[in-house]
């Protein structure tokens, strides 16, 4: 099970049902933001931190826990204690492993791009799609007038992840499957089974389908026994957290029929989590009633563990991450030193961080307070 005991923080905190997760997005690979998303919801509290399984992603999302931990030294903040690092992993096509893709010259002169005005990552523009930034919500593919956009699926390759894993820089893997997928997922759980022993969590992401819980008790049966905790990930409405309010419903129905189901290990939401999600937890009785109850237990309760923040939690950050890159650029204009650290900006720093906290304590003093 690796270094890990009881006492650890983001343990404590799945067991007590006070894990909160930031999704970065399995194939979003913007480095600047992504170290600042990791800096900002580190120094909130969040538990663990789910990013792209590309080296190059996870060498960013390190520097932010480390810049949170140095910020935290600097200014004097309450104790720091780094989240988990997850990288996601795919058994065949999946929306959270693809990139939007089209040709510019094919766009009319006059048409009103609303695939621009509708893309959350502000990833489109007259130059077509930044790939980085695209993190395969899909939103634009409907909207083009000519039908112009495609989608590029992607498999994330386990065999390049192995050196990372061994050199102590991944701490925990999601595998998003979908049913129907038996024979891919025993493919990729071949390929990995034997990093469990070095892995401090594993989360198993499914959408709500037709069968969902015969297929969730079929990998449930492949992988056991497993030697380090388990979290079934409920992927209600994947990457539209940030559109309203009724996205979270999906992950909540969801995480009620796994919850009913006798399946062992911890249950946390996905998929639509947003501002409402905590409040319609705690109306319908899905929280644990107090942050010491049960900690031994591998499923303490017909109570949730922990939520996932994907899409909700960028958005909050995006236009202040905007605003960083605007007065970076007035800099590099005027022959300043400008900077892609948002700690460099105190302001805006400031505000992108209190945005965080609020969305991480949000589930935290609940229960802390329960």
């Amino acid at each position: 099970m690796g270094d890990i005991t009881l006492e650890a923080s983001p343990l404590r905190s799945l067991r007590s049902g006070k894990w909160v997760k930031l999704i970065c997005g399995a194939s979003f690979q913007d480095l600047a933001v992504i170290r600042n998303l990791v800096l900002v919801y580190s120094l909130a509290g969040v538990d663990c931190v789910d990013v792209a399984a590309d080296g190059a992603v996870i060498t960013a999302a390190r520097e932010g826990i480390l810049a949170a931990k140095e910020v935290s030294q600097n200014q004097g903040l309450q104790e720091f204690s780094p989240p988990w690092l997850m990288i996601s992993l795919n058994d065949g096509e999946d929306p959270h492993f693809r990139k939007a893709q089209f040709d510019p010259d094919r766009c009319p002169s006059d048409c009103l791009r609303p695939c621009e005005m509708i893309c959350p990552a502000q990833a489109i523009n007259t130059q077509g799609v930044i790939d980085e930034r695209c993190y395969g919500c899909g939103r634009c593919l409907p909207v083009c007038p000519l039908g112009l956009i495609t989608a590029r699926s992607q498999v994330a390759t386990p065999s390049t992840m192995q050196p990372f894993l061994e050199l102590g820089m991944i701490d925990a893997v999601e595998l998003h499957t979908q049913v129907g997928h038996e024979s891919d997922f025993k493919n990729l759980w071949k390929a990995i089974a034997s990093w469990c022993d070095g892995l401090k969590i594993l989360a198993i992401s499914c959408p709500e389908q037709s069968g969902v819980l015969d297929y969730l008790h079929f990998l449930n049966d492949l992988i056991q026994p497993l030697p380090c905790p388990l979290i079934w990930q409920t992927d209600g409405r994947p990457m539209s957290g940030d559109i309203g309010k009724g996205t979270t419903h999906a992950a909540i129905k969801l995480a009620q029929k796994v919850l009913a189901s006798d399946l062992s290990g911890y249950v946390q939401l996905a998929g639509g989590t947003n501002g409402h999600t905590v409040s319609k937890l705690k109306e319908i009785g899905l929280l644990q009633k107090s942050a010491n109850l049960l900690l031994n237990s591998v499923n303490p309760s017909f109570s949730i563990s922990g939520i996932a923040y994907g899409s909700y939690a960028r958005s909050l950050l995006l236009p202040i991450l905007e605003e960083m890159e605007n007065q970076n650029l007035k800099k590099m204009d005027q022959n300043s030193l400008g900077s892609t650290y948002l700690e460099n900006y105190p302001d805006l720093f400031s505000s992108a961080l209190s945005l965080a906290s609020a969305v991480v304590s949000d589930l935290k003093q609940i229960i802390g307070n329960a």
